[in-house]
C-alpha cells in the first residue's frame, strides 16, 4: 500500500464545505464526564486549518460500542470540550443523517462548524451500509477528509464507503503524522533499532513481531506474551498466561532472530501472585522459581535493570504493549518504569496506541516521548505491513498529476 497520500493540505478548500471523519471516541467516567481528550485535541489541528481556509466543517465520530441510540454514547459531551478547546461555537446534530441534520448542513456557513452524533447509533456505519453512506452523502459535502487514524483498519460506511462516494478526498494532519511516524520508524530507522513487544497475547501481535524481526536490531518482550516465549524455552510459568498453539511459534521466532544477530531479550525476574484478585498474595522471582499455581503479573526489578539497560544505546524505540497487568497498581511498576526508562532514552521514541498509551499517560512521560500513536489496533495492522481499508481508498499523491 502506498502510504504518501495526498493531504488537506494539497486541495483547495477555500469555501468548500467539509466532511472530516474524527476519532472521538474518548474515555467517560459515570457521569459522563470525559476523562482523557486527546483524541479530541489531536483533531484540533485539522479543523483549525480548515476554518482559517474559509471552510464550514462537519465532524463525525463514533464513541464506544452502543447498540443502538444510546445517551450514554452521545457525543454531547464531546461538543462541549471542542466548544472550549476551539474557543468557538460547535453546532451539534442530534442525530448524523436525516431531514433536520441535513438542514442543519445546508444552512452551515463559512468558518462554522457542526458535530454530528455517533454514527454508531445506527448498524449501518459499522455494517459499511451503502444506503447509510448514501445518507451522510446528503450532507452538502464538497471535500472528504479522513484524520480518524484510529478507525482506519475498520471498512465502515464513514471510513470507506462514503469517502468512495465523494470526489475530492484527502487525509488530515493527524492520519499524515501516523504514517509519517509508523511507517518511517519501520522502513529507514535510526539504529540501533528496538522493538519493546508487550501486552497480553503473542497471538494479537503475529505479523508484528514477523514483520519487525526483520528490521530491528534488538526485541525485547514483557506483559503476558513473555511466557509463551518462556514456556518455549523450556521454563515452567506455573499458571501464568500461556498460549499452547504459539510455542512453536515462540521457538521459531527466537531462532530467527538469534540467527538473523539480532538480540533478544525476555524478563529474567517477575512479580507473581497466586491470583488477580487484589487479595492474592504475590512475590518477586526469578522466572525459573515460578511456584506451581502460581502467575506472573508483572517483570521484576532485575528485568527493568535489564531492558533499561538494552535501551540505553537505542536510536529509534517502538513501544506496542505493557509490560504486566498495568491496570492494578500492585502490578504496574514494571510498565511505569519502562514508560520512564522509554522516556529518558535519547532515541526516537514512537509508542503504539490503546494500552500502552494509557500506560504511559499514568506514567506522567506522554510529553517526553516523539510520538504516540492515537490508534491500538490501526497502528498494529500498520506495523504488520498490511493494508488500512480506511487509508486505501484515499488517493494517493502521484495520481494528482
Amino acid at each position: 500500500m502506498n502510504t504518501n497520500k495526498v493531504t488537506i493540505e494539497d486541495i483547495d478548500i477555500r469555501g468548500k464545505q467539509l466532511f472530516i471523519r474524527v476519532d472521538f471516541n474518548v474515555p467517560l467516567d459515570h457521569d459522563l464526564n470525559i476523562t482523557d481528550d486527546t483524541r479530541i485535541r489531536s483533531a484540533l489541528l485539522t479543523i483549525n486549518y480548515a476554518i482559517d481556509e474559509g471552510a464550514s466543517v462537519i465532524l463525525a465520530s463514533h464513541l464506544g460500542r452502543p447498540e443502538g441510540v444510546d445517551p450514554r454514547f452521545s457525543l454531547a459531551p464531546v461538543a462541549k470540550r471542542l466548544q472550549r478547546l476551539l474557543g468557538k461555537k460547535v453546532l451539534f446534530a442530534s442525530d448524523c443523517i436525516g431531514a433536520q441534520t441535513e438542514k442543519m448542513a445546508k444552512n452551515l456557513k463559512k468558518g462554522e462548524i457542526l458535530l454530528l452524533e455517533n454514527l454508531r447509533f445506527h448498524q449501518g456505519e459499522q455494517d459499511n451500509n451503502e444506503d447509510f453512506a448514501s445518507a451522510l452523502a446528503k450532507l452538502r459535502i464538497d471535500v472528504y477528509i479522513n484524520d480518524a487514524f484510529g478507525t482506519a483498519h475498520r471498512e465502515h460506511a464513514s471510513t470507506f464507503h462514503l469517502a468512495k462516494l465523494i470526489k475530492t478526498k484527502a487525509c488530515g494532519f493527524l492520519m499524515k503524522k501516523e504514517i509519517t511516524y509508523l511507517v518511517g520508524a519501520v522502513s529507514n530507522p535510526a539504529r540501533p533499532f528496538v522493538a519493546l513487544l508487550g501486552g497480553a497475547k503473542v497471538s494479537g501481535k503475529i505479523g508484528v513481531i514477523e514483520n519487525l524481526g526483520k528490521k530491528v536490531d534488538k526485541v525485547i518482550v514483557g506483559g503476558g506474551m513473555a511466557f509463551t516465549f518462556l514456556k518455549a524455552s523450556g521454563i515452567d510459568v506455573g499458571n501464568s498466561l500461556v498460549e499452547t498453539s504459539m510455542l512453536s511459534f515462540a521457538r521459531e521466532i527466537m531462532q530467527n532472530a538469534i540467527a538473523r544477530g539480532v538480540k533478544f531479550y525476555l524478563p529474567v525476574d517477575c512479580i507473581v501472585a497466586t491470583g488477580k484478585e487484589l487479595s492474592a498474595e504475590a512475590k518477586s522471582v526469578p522466572v525459573q522459581e515460578i511456584p506451581a499455581g502460581w502467575m506472573g503479573l508483572d517483570i521484576g526489578r532485575a528485568s527493568v535493570h535489564l531492558f533499561t539497560e538494552a535501551l540505553q544505546d537505542a536510536k529509534t524505540i517502538l513501544w506496542n504493549g505493557p509490560m504486566g497487568l498495568f491496570e492494578i497498581d500492585a502490578y504496574s511498576r514494571g510498565t511505569s518504569a519502562i514508560a520512564h526508562a522509554v522516556a529518558n532514552a535519547y532515541a526516537m521514541t514512537i509508542v503504539g496506541g490503546g494500552e500502552t498509551s494509557l500506560a504511559v499517560h499514568k506514567a506522567n512521560e506522554s510529553e517526553n516521548i516523539s510520538f504516540i500513536s492515537t490508534g491500538g489496533g490501526a497502528a498494529l495492522q500498520l506495523l504488520e505491513g498490511k493494508a488500512l481499508p480506511g487509508l486505501s481508498v484515499l488517493p494517493d499523491k502521484e495520481r494528482l498529476f
